[in-house]
């Protein structure tokens, strides 16, 4: 694993702090940094030509990615947090991960980006992101959003876990997800969760989020406006 001399700071909107070694570079989303050394260079380009930007473009992320690089040792460079979450420092060798759209954040330069595909249709169409996700793998480090708090389980082998749609963060690309019905008619229908749960089956880590997105816009959307006369 390349090795990264990073803290967190903060809670529910933290910052990522990132000291490089002379010559070390990592690649990041436009817009994240929110503060860098004198010694750090940044150069923004196309990662992996026009097809590498049209898959980040359709992942949730920007065609651009920003680069970051030390001109001396200990030069530092800090990103913000897109909304409330935590940010999740990920060790790919020890396997690729699939994510939520948006949830990428940056990565040493060692890491790939690709697009990950829902190969089942149901998981597609209600899995609360589609059928497109990003795939990080490469021996390096990634650090990845998550909305709100964050709950790791490990699943062994055969074992299933039935998730909230929307509350899946991310994975092990070892774990399988797919989409199964709420059974019971008033459980459907009453039971606040909706007609579908996506369900996780090991083995492999999964990262939950407590407070998805879309579900803090549908609530907050209840209030706007509301004080108009």
């Amino acid at each position: 694993m390349t090795q990264v001399d990073y803290r967190i700071l903060g809670s529910v909107m933290p910052m990522l702090e990132i000291s490089l070694q002379t010559g070390q570079r990592l690649f990041a989303q436009t817009g994240a940094m929110q503060w860098m050394d004198a010694g750090i260079k940044m150069d923004t380009s196309m990662r992996g030509g026009l097809m590498g930007a049209l898959k980040r473009r359709v992942s949730g992320e920007e065609l651009f990615v920003a680069y970051f690089s030390a001109e001396y040792d200990g030069a530092t460079v800090a990103f913000g947090h897109t909304y409330p979450g935590h940010m999740i420092p990920v060790d790919l060798s020890e396997g690729p991960i699939i994510c939520q759209r948006r949830a990428f954040l940056c990565a040493t330069e060692d890491v790939e980006y690709s697009v990950a595909f829902q190969r089942k249709l149901g998981a597609g169409f209600f899995g609360g992101e589609g059928f497109i996700m990003q795939r990080l793998s490469g021996p390096g480090m990634a650090f990845i959003e998550i909305d709100g708090e964050c709950v790791t389980r490990e699943l062994a082998a055969g074992e299933t876990i039935r998730v909230e749609t929307g509350s899946v963060g991310a994975y092990e690309e070892t774990v399988t997800m797919n989409i199964e019905m709420v059974k019971g008619l008033v459980n459907m229908f009453a039971g606040g969760e909706g007609f579908f749960l996506t369900t996780l089956t090991g083995p492999g880590k999964i990262w939950l989020q407590t407070m998805p997105i879309q579900s803090m816009s549908g609530e907050l959307a209840n209030f706007l406006g509301g004080g108009k006369k």
